[in-house]
C-alpha cells in the first residue's frame, strides 16, 4: 500500500498526527482573544488614567481658585482695618461710601490668564429682619398688639418703597406680622400674623421657625411672601448680625432712606423726599451726623425718636463678594465679616450663593 504521509519528510510538522489543522485554528483563536483582552484592558486603563488626571487637574484648579478667593478675603480684612485706623482721628467715627473699603474694585489679572475681583458691602446698610422678633409694645384684646414697634413700622414703610414690587399698606402689615410670628418664640399669632395653624395647612405641611433667621432665603417659607416680592426685597435686607445693630445712614440705599419717617407714620417718604436724602448722602461729606440727619427738612416737624433708635453711623458687619476665573473656570465666594476694632474675622463663608 502507498503511504498517506508526505514522501519528502517523515517528520513534517504539517503532516504530523499530533498537530492537526483543527488544533492550529484553536491556538489562533486563543491568541486573538488574548490580544483583544489586552487591548481592551489597555483602553480601559488609558481611560481611567485620563479621568484620574482630569480629576486631579480639577481639584488643583479648585484649590487654586479657592486660595485666590481667600486672598481676596484677607485683602478685604486689611482694608477694613485701615478704615478703622483712619476713623481713630475722627471725633465721631463713621463708615460711609467714600472710604477705602467701599471703593469699586476692578478685576485683577492673574498670572494664569484669569482674573480676581471682589467688593465689600455694608450689611448694616440693610434692614435686619431679625429686629422684627421684638414683642409689640402694647397687648390687645386677644393678647396680641394692634400697634407696631419702631422696627415693624420701618419695615412696613420699606415694603411700600420697593422699586419693583411695592405693596399697599394693608399688604405690608400682613407680611411684616407674618415675619414677626416666624421669628418670635411663641405660637400665638400676632394681629394679621401667621403661626403653625397657617403653615400646617400647606402642602407639604411645616411649622414656623420661632427663632432668628439664619438666611434671607427663609423669607420664601413665610406666609404672604410671593416670589416677586422676595426678589424685590432680598437686596435690601439681611439677617446679620443675629443681635440686630443700627442701620447706617451713610450706607443705606434709597428704598431704606425712604423708609425712615416720623413716629407713628406707616407710609414712606415720597420719591422726591427720598431722592433728596439720597443726593445729600452721595455728596462729598454726606450727612454731617445722625442728629443733623434727623433734623433734615424732609422730615419737617415730625418727631423722630423711634427712627433715631434704629439708626447709627458706623458699621461692624460687612459682606465680601469675590469672584475668580482660573483656566476658564469661575468660582464665587461670599463671606460675612465682623470687624471688632482691628480684628476682622469671617463668620460665614459660602460658595456660589449665600
Amino acid at each position: 500500500m502507498i503511504s498517506a504521509t508526505c514522501g519528502c519528510c517523515m517528520h513534517c510538522r504539517r503532516c504530523s498526527p499530533g498537530t492537526p489543522l483543527a488544533e492550529r485554528g484553536v491556538a489562533l483563536v486563543v491568541a486573538l482573544l488574548v490580544f483583544g483582552l489586552c487591548a481592551a484592558l489597555m483602553v480601559a486603563m488609558q481611560r481611567e488614567f485620563a479621568l484620574f488626571a482630569q480629576r486631579g487637574a480639577n481639584l488643583f484648579l479648585q484649590d487654586q481658585g479657592y486660595a485666590y478667593l481667600r486672598g481676596a478675603e484677607e485683602l478685604a480684612a486689611v482694608a477694613l482695618v485701615m478704615d478703622y485706623d483712619a476713623d481713630q482721628s475722627r471725633a465721631q467715627p463713621r463708615d460711609d461710601k467714600n472710604e477705602i473699603w467701599a471703593e469699586q474694585a476692578t478685576p485683577y489679572p492673574l498670572d494664569e490668564g484669569g482674573w480676581l475681583v471682589g467688593s465689600l458691602q455694608d450689611l448694616q446698610g440693610r434692614f435686619n429682619l431679625n429686629t422684627l422678633a421684638a414683642a409689640p409694645t402694647e397687648p390687645g384684646e386677644a393678647g396680641v398688639s394692634e400697634r407696631f414697634t419702631p422696627a415693624e413700622a420701618f419695615f412696613i414703610r420699606l415694603l411700600q418703597a420697593l422699586p419693583e414690587a411695592a405693596l399697599g399698606q394693608a399688604e405690608a402689615v400682613t407680611v411684616t406680622r407674618a415675619i414677626g410670628d416666624w421669628l418670635d418664640e411663641d405660637s400665638i399669632p400676632l394681629a394679621f400674623g401667621a403661626e403653625d395653624d397657617v403653615y400646617s395647612g400647606q402642602t407639604p405641611a411645616y411649622r414656623a421657625a420661632n427663632h432668628p433667621m439664619a438666611s434671607v432665603s427663609e423669607l420664601r417659607a413665610v406666609a404672604n411672601m410671593t416670589p416677586q416680592l422676595y426678589v424685590a426685597l432680598a437686596p435690601w435686607v439681611t439677617v446679620w448680625p443675629r443681635t440686630p445693630a443700627p442701620l447706617n445712614i451713610h450706607t443705606a440705599s434709597l428704598p431704606l432712606l425712604r423708609a425712615i419717617n416720623g413716629d407713628g407714620e406707616l407710609v414712606p417718604l415720597s420719591e422726591a423726599q427720598g431722592e433728596a436724602l439720597w443726593q445729600t448722602q452721595q455728596e462729598e461729606g454726606g450727612f454731617a451726623d445722625l442728629e443733623t440727619f434727623l433734623a433734615n427738612s424732609v422730615f419737617g416737624e415730625k418727631t423722630m425718636t423711634d427712627a433715631g433708635s434704629l439708626l447709627g453711623e458706623s458699621s461692624s458687619w460687612f459682606l465680601l463678594s469675590a469672584e475668580v476665573e482660573v483656566a476658564e473656570r469661575k468660582m464665587r465666594l461670599y463671606s460675612v465679616l465682623q470687624r471688632d476694632k482691628r480684628e476682622v474675622r469671617p463668620i460665614v463663608r459660602a460658595m456660589g450663593s449665600l
